[in-house]
Protein backbone atom coordinates (compact mmCIF):
# COMPACT_ATOMS: atom_id res chain seq x y z
CA UNK A 1 0.00 0.00 0.00
CA UNK A 2 1.09 3.37 -0.96
CA UNK A 3 -0.02 7.07 0.43
CA UNK A 4 -1.54 9.06 -2.75
CA UNK A 5 -2.18 12.94 -2.75
CA UNK A 6 -5.17 14.14 -4.64
CA UNK A 7 -5.68 17.71 -5.78
CA UNK A 8 -8.26 18.63 -7.66
CA UNK A 9 -12.42 20.20 -7.51
CA UNK A 10 -15.95 18.73 -6.85
CA UNK A 11 -19.27 20.33 -7.88
CA UNK A 12 -20.80 21.69 -4.61
CA UNK A 13 -24.07 23.21 -5.67
CA UNK A 14 -23.39 25.83 -8.80
CA UNK A 15 -19.58 26.51 -7.61
CA UNK A 16 -16.90 23.95 -7.54
CA UNK A 17 -14.94 23.60 -4.53
CA UNK A 18 -11.38 22.74 -4.53
CA UNK A 19 -9.78 20.03 -2.50
CA UNK A 20 -6.71 18.11 -1.46
CA UNK A 21 -6.99 14.62 -0.03
CA UNK A 22 -4.60 11.86 1.06
CA UNK A 23 -5.66 8.58 0.78
CA UNK A 24 -3.67 5.17 1.06
CA UNK A 25 -4.04 2.87 -1.99
CA UNK A 26 -2.68 0.18 -3.30
CA UNK A 27 -1.95 1.73 -6.89
CA UNK A 28 -2.88 4.79 -8.88
CA UNK A 29 -6.47 3.34 -10.33
CA UNK A 30 -7.67 2.20 -7.04
CA UNK A 31 -6.25 5.69 -5.48
CA UNK A 32 -8.92 7.15 -8.25
CA UNK A 33 -11.80 4.59 -7.06
CA UNK A 34 -11.54 5.88 -3.38
CA UNK A 35 -11.59 9.77 -4.42
CA UNK A 36 -14.91 9.24 -6.61
CA UNK A 37 -16.09 6.98 -3.33
CA UNK A 38 -15.14 9.67 -1.35
CA UNK A 39 -16.92 12.82 -2.46
CA UNK A 40 -19.69 10.33 -3.39
CA UNK A 41 -20.59 9.06 0.04
CA UNK A 42 -20.00 12.01 1.97
CA UNK A 43 -21.52 14.92 -0.51
CA UNK A 44 -23.34 13.39 -2.76
CA UNK A 45 -21.66 14.12 -5.70
CA UNK A 46 -21.81 11.99 -8.67
CA UNK A 47 -18.13 11.26 -10.22
CA UNK A 48 -18.36 12.74 -13.28
CA UNK A 49 -18.24 16.24 -11.20
CA UNK A 50 -15.29 14.92 -9.43
CA UNK A 51 -12.12 16.20 -11.13
CA UNK A 52 -8.67 14.67 -10.38
CA UNK A 53 -6.11 17.78 -11.38
CA UNK A 54 -2.91 15.85 -9.90
CA UNK A 55 -2.59 12.34 -8.10
CA UNK A 56 0.75 11.52 -6.93
CA UNK A 57 2.02 9.15 -4.38
CA UNK A 58 3.70 11.02 -1.15
CA UNK A 59 5.90 10.27 1.46
CA UNK A 60 3.79 9.06 4.26
CA UNK A 61 5.07 10.83 6.65
CA UNK A 62 4.21 14.39 4.65
CA UNK A 63 0.59 14.04 5.12
CA UNK A 64 -1.69 15.02 8.06
CA UNK A 65 -4.41 12.69 7.39
CA UNK A 66 -5.68 10.16 10.02
CA UNK A 67 -6.12 7.50 7.89
CA UNK A 68 -2.40 7.55 5.98
CA UNK A 69 -1.53 8.01 10.20
CA UNK A 70 -3.29 5.15 11.29
CA UNK A 71 -1.71 2.92 8.20
CA UNK A 72 1.09 3.34 8.31
CA UNK A 73 1.72 3.57 12.05
CA UNK A 74 3.74 0.58 12.71
CA UNK A 75 6.47 1.61 9.87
Amino acid sequence: MKAYRAIGTFRNGKHDQAYTLDIVASDEEDARHRVYSNFGSRHAVPRRFVQIETLKTIDPSESTAAVVLAHFRDE
